[in-house]
């Protein structure tokens, strides 16, 4: 989340959040600051002074690969400051560098005493969240060590050990104890006249569990702005500056966002992370989506991804640990590495709680294959492919109940749709949906899927039974859709069914991804297309999660009228599949006026209030950004507009 008070550098699974000075604080809540790797929190203090005071900030830290910022010491017309404090700031894997450079302002020698204080708390990010919940660590112990040139800190729990190592160059000439478990580096410094001392920090996280980053593999140098592997970026002529931008700033995000994984055979990748602050981790319906927006452009996100998932599908049923909800074949939602998930404190060390990612994986690899003309993917990944078709049916719910469906996690997400937050899934009148869930955009996942695959055991696998057994079970899952979703007197689909069978019969987005998956008619998926554009749902910004005047609205919501621009972005696609381009355009252009505001950068979502109520779009307050799937959405609706 980059706020005003934070400024976000993210690199490879590691980032730093930082003030407008540089500094950081060890805040919690909505808005934590630190630097953090594999959801733990390695430096939570680090705070300079200039000559004991805290020096005044007349450049803040700005956002991009390096945050640099200009301090001084506090002055007046009569006293000018003495000194001035230029600070620059990166993160590459695993740690935080920093170059200050103290310069002064006089015309005579100078002394100044500079000074650090720095503390790593070793926090899991589940503990910093303003959830009121709070953890145990029976055993946890943290100790301080001096270093010839800096200070290390290290927090042990049973067989958990992490560390962060500060080093400095030139080496503080005195490390301080504060009282607080913190320490204090300290510099004295010789300033010749109008003359300039440079300090070279760099902190260093060793997570547990991690590779040691002097063994670790150099970086993937590759860069998806520059990437050539599907050519330079095609934009047609109907393409606006405005949209071109976001898709260069989209693939510069999207390039800081890849985290380490691994493939089936231990081989080493780079996936697209869900989102900063929050989901700088491996989340596999962020991921495919991901992919699946940037394929026709890079695929390098896709070949990836889906090797990636493929090596954390689960195979069993997990006895001893059944909050995971693993089921043989089923596609992993999250991947967790921190203390919390390491000792089962939260479920999310590796967690299956998503009805959709199985089927948007097997979409993603009959997608690959066709894009990129090469079947070595798809022969490779044939087991997984297999296993997750048979999860649909046997675990999923398609052959009991004939739809993918879902049960509240109780510990876990009360939804596993993509709109996963508790009262998504509801009625027009706000009732929350209870019982077993029947979430329709997951049903237009699953048919599009059977589809995708059905291509693949033909054409790939050359296994006709098998293609044969996939579209006959995608046309019958069409027919039921139709039949028991379409509200007739909306002319609309229905948001899901709860576990009564009945319609849930709020009018939401969701719709649109039926558009994307072409589960509708042509009829209804004309009817639907231009339903969403209406002004009940149709901000201005974007397509709402809800249409506004039902009483389950609300604007400030995660999902019930707030505005996502990767929901918009699959709604693009959908209305250009049904040929209404028109309004595909319309949903582009909201979407890149948002990124123009936003220096071209689409945050996670924002509130739900109409374009004409407030000039401005209207922040949702816990967004991430940069975050993954809004990223992609530019270059989503370059494909939906012709790009």
């Amino acid at each position: 989340m980059t706020t005003a008070e934070h400024r976000l550098l993210v690199h490879s699974g590691t980032f730093a959040a930082v003030g407008p000075s540089g500094d950081i604080t060890g805040a919690r809540g909505l808005s934590p600051d630190g630097l953090f790797l594999r959801d733990a929190r390695h430096l939570s203090r680090w705070q300079l002074t200039v000559d004991g005071t805290t020096p005044t900030v007349l450049v803040p830290a700005s956002d991009g690969p390096t945050a640099s910022a200009v301090l001084t010491p506090a002055g007046s017309r009569a006293e000018p400051p003495a000194h001035t404090v230029f600070r620059e700031q990166s993160v590459t894997a695993g740690a935080l560098i920093e170059r200050i450079r103290l310069t002064s302002n006089r015309a005579q020698a100078d002394m100044a005493r500079l000074a650090l204080t720095v503390d790593a708390d070793f926090a899991d990010q589940f503990e910093l969240r303003s959830d009121h919940r709070w953890y145990e660590k029976p055993g946890a112990v943290r100790t301080r060590e001096t270093l010839p040139d800096g200070v290390e800190f290290g927090y042990r729990r049973r067989e958990w050990y992490s560390r962060t190592v500060v080093t400095a160059d030139p080496p503080p000439e005195a490390v301080e104890e504060t009282g607080s478990g913190a320490r204090r580096l300290v510099w004295d410094l010789e300033l010749a006249p109008h003359g300039s001392v440079e300090l070279a920090l760099r902190v260093t996280a060793y997570p547990y569990g991690a590779p040691d980053p002097a063994t670790a593999p150099e970086d993937d140098p590759e860069d998806l702005a520059d990437e050539h592997t599907a050519g330079p970026l095609s934009y047609g002529p109907g393409v606006w500056p405005e949209l071109t931008r976001a898709c260069e700033q989209g693939l510069a995000d999207l390039a800081g966002l890849r985290v380490p994984a691994t493939g089936p055979d231990g081989e080493p990748l780079r996936v697209p992370a869900a989102g900063v602050p929050w989901f700088l981790a491996l989340f596999g319906r962020d991921a495919l989506m991901t992919s699946l927006f940037a394929l026709p452009y890079r695929p390098s996100l896709a070949t990836a991804t889906l090797p990636a998932l493929a090596a954390t599908q689960a195979t069993a049923e997990d006895a001893k640990d059944p909050a995971r909800i693993a089921q043989p074949g089923k596609i992993v939602h999250e991947v967790r590495h921190g203390e919390l998930a390491h000792f089962g404190q939260v479920p999310f060390g590796s967690y299956y709680g998503s009805v959709d990612g199985t089927p948007l994986f097997l979409v993603l690899l009959g997608a690959c294959t066709e894009r990129t003309g090469d079947d070595k993917l798809a022969r490779r990944l044939e087991p997984h492919a297999r296993a997750a078709v048979e999860w649909m049916f046997r675990y999923g719910g398609l052959e009991e109940r004939g739809y993918l469906h879902y049960r509240a996690h109780e510990g876990g997400l009360a939804n596993q749709s993509w709109k996963d937050s508790p009262d998504a899934i509801c009625f027009a009148d706000g009732e929350q949906a209870k019982g077993v869930i029947t979430a329709a955009a997951a049903q237009g996942y699953a048919y599009d899927a059977l589809r995708h695959t059905a291509r693949l055991a033909q054409t790939v696998w050359d296994d006709t039974k098998f293609a044969t057994r996939l579209e006959q079970a995608a046309e019958e899952l069409r027919s039921r859709f139709l039949r028991d979703f379409w509200l007739p007197e909306q002319h609309f689909p229905a948001l899901a069914l709860d576990g009564d069978g009945r319609q849930v019969d709020a009018l939401a987005s969701d719709a649109g991804h039926l558009l994307w998956s072409g589960i509708l008619d042509h009829e209804r998926g004309q009817a639907t297309g231009r339903r969403l554009l209406e002004p009940d749902f149709f901000s201005g910004w974007g397509i709402r999660t809800l249409a506004a005047g039902q009483r389950a609205y609300h604007p400030l919501s995660y999902h019930r009228g707030s505005v996502w621009p990767h929901d918009n972005a699959v709604i693009a696609l959908g209305l250009a599949r049904y040929g209404l381009h028109g309004e595909a355009r319309t949903v582009a252009h909201a979407l890149t006026t948002i990124a123009e505001r936003e220096g071209y950068r689409l945050p996670e979502v924002i509130a739900g209030y109409d374009r004409d109520e407030h000039p401005e779009p209207v922040p949702y307050p816990h967004a991430c950004s940069p975050q993954a799937w809004a990223a992609a959405a530019p270059l989503a609706l370059l494909t939906a507009v012709g790009g």
